[in-house]
């Protein structure tokens, strides 16, 4: 009896299901877990997106410890131009990672950013990826009030150090795709060309039958010389270094194939087989460009630069301010909060640390920390707000040289 009245006085967020301690924070007779609930039910109202709540029952990700001022440093203007994929005169494009996203409802309010803000053109969302691509007018809003609008909803975007300055474009391969397109091309008609001879079909017309033959061996050839190159320059390749890499069967049973089906038709006039030769190619690079989509979805090439955070807040004559964490200096006096991640080697000025060295060591148990000493780059405080004095730069820290050790650059 005891458990269910337990059961039956909890009290759920209407936002994002968490237990409420009471019923003190509520509108619209709807009650809210904190204040940042109910702002972000209220910036949905107001943009009409209360659609949101009825794809899922408390869908909503609390966003709790939202503070603006920490995207400060979206202002800068040389920041802003590592960070965007596009820009013209009008139109600036960014893409987010967002590692909230986690249900349809996500996908329909990220999609639906323009309600919230028309200077937004254009949001998509790729939940595979957990990314967003924004495109937004730069002379009605800036990149920073665009952070701001998504963070205020419970999606803040993860960007990080690398992010901005080791941006890797991904470029498509263009030259597969065209391999592929001749593939196939030159395998849907071989395949039509050669319907008399999968249904025996008797061709009294010699001339004909020649014809169909060499017109599907001047099919074969661009898939051949051009679509099945990549084979044979790697096999090539690999022969010379006297290694027998995948590439080698393969190009020898495409080589096998042209060469049998060339020999079939010229001296003994049958179809010969380039049907199966462009089928082959074809369905080939059909894998490839499936091991290419795979290999990137599983990317796990990452340096420090992909853990620290892109900005950092500091201390100049008791003002605080947002700057790129590459901007960090020795000797700035730098703040970080409950779960932060400490960007450089720095002596604790003020306050209590209690920082969890698990990313740089493997032990998750927090270290006490007292003022005067050390604190390396890659430790996140687990206690409130403690200040440091930064002794040395970013890329010179203990976790960088750590990360950079011969040990994990060896060659397999």
């Amino acid at each position: 009896m005891a458990a269910e009245e337990i059961l039956k006085s909890e009290i759920l967020c209407y936002h994002c299901g968490d237990n409420c301690k009471d019923k003190s924070i509520f509108l619209d007779e709807k009650i809210f877990c904190c204040s940042g609930c109910k702002t972000v039910y209220e910036i949905l109202n107001q943009g009409e997106l209360c659609t949101y709540y009825n794809f899922k029952q408390n869908p909503g990700i609390s966003p709790k410890n939202f503070e603006s001022k920490k995207f400060d440093y979206m202002d800068d203007a040389a920041t802003i131009n590592k960070l965007l994929e596009f820009k013209d005169d009008k139109i600036s494009k960014i893409t987010f990672f967002i590692p909230q996203m986690h249900c349809s409802s996500c996908i329909w309010l990220l999609e639906n950013l323009f309600k919230l803000n028309p200077a937004i053109t254009n949001s998509t969302v790729n939940f595979v990826r957990k990314e967003l691509s924004v495109k937004y007018l730069h002379e009605k809003v800036s990149l920073k009030d665009v952070v701001v609008l998504i963070s205020s909803i419970g999606y803040e975007p993860q960007i990080n150090l690398d992010s901005a300055e080791k941006k890797i474009q991904k470029k498509s391969n263009k030259d597969l795709y065209y391999k592929v397109g001749v593939a196939g091309f030159c395998f849907g008609n071989i395949m039509m060309f050669s319907f008399p001879e999968y249904f025996s079909i008797t061709v009294s017309d010699g001339l004909l039958k020649s014809f169909f033959g060499y017109l599907n061996l001047l099919l074969s050839l661009p898939v051949f010389f051009y679509s099945a190159s990549d084979y044979f320059i790697s096999a090539y390749k690999g022969l010379k270094k006297k290694i027998v890499n995948i590439d080698v069967p393969l190009s020898l049973g495409i080589l096998v194939l042209f060469i049998r089906s060339v020999y079939e038709l010229l001296f003994l006039s049958q179809a010969g087989y380039f049907d199966s030769l462009a089928g082959l190619v074809f369905f080939l690079l059909i894998g490839k460009i499936l091991q290419e989509k795979t290999y990137d979805a599983m990317n796990f090439e990452r340096d420090y630069k992909a853990y620290f955070p892109l900005s950092v807040t500091i201390k100049q004559n008791e003002i605080e301010k947002s700057i790129p964490v590459s901007n960090l200096m020795i000797g700035n006096r730098i703040l970080i909060r409950q779960n932060e991640i400490v960007p450089a080697d720095s002596i604790l000025m003020n306050g209590d640390g209690f920082i969890d060295y698990s990313f740089v060591s493997g032990e998750s148990h927090p270290v006490h920390k007292v003022s005067g000493e050390i604190i390396y780059a890659g430790g996140r405080q687990k206690s409130g707000l403690i200040e440091l004095e930064v002794i040395k730069e970013v890329s010179q820290s203990y976790l960088t040289q750590l990360w950079n050790n011969d040990t994990f650059n060896k060659k397999v």
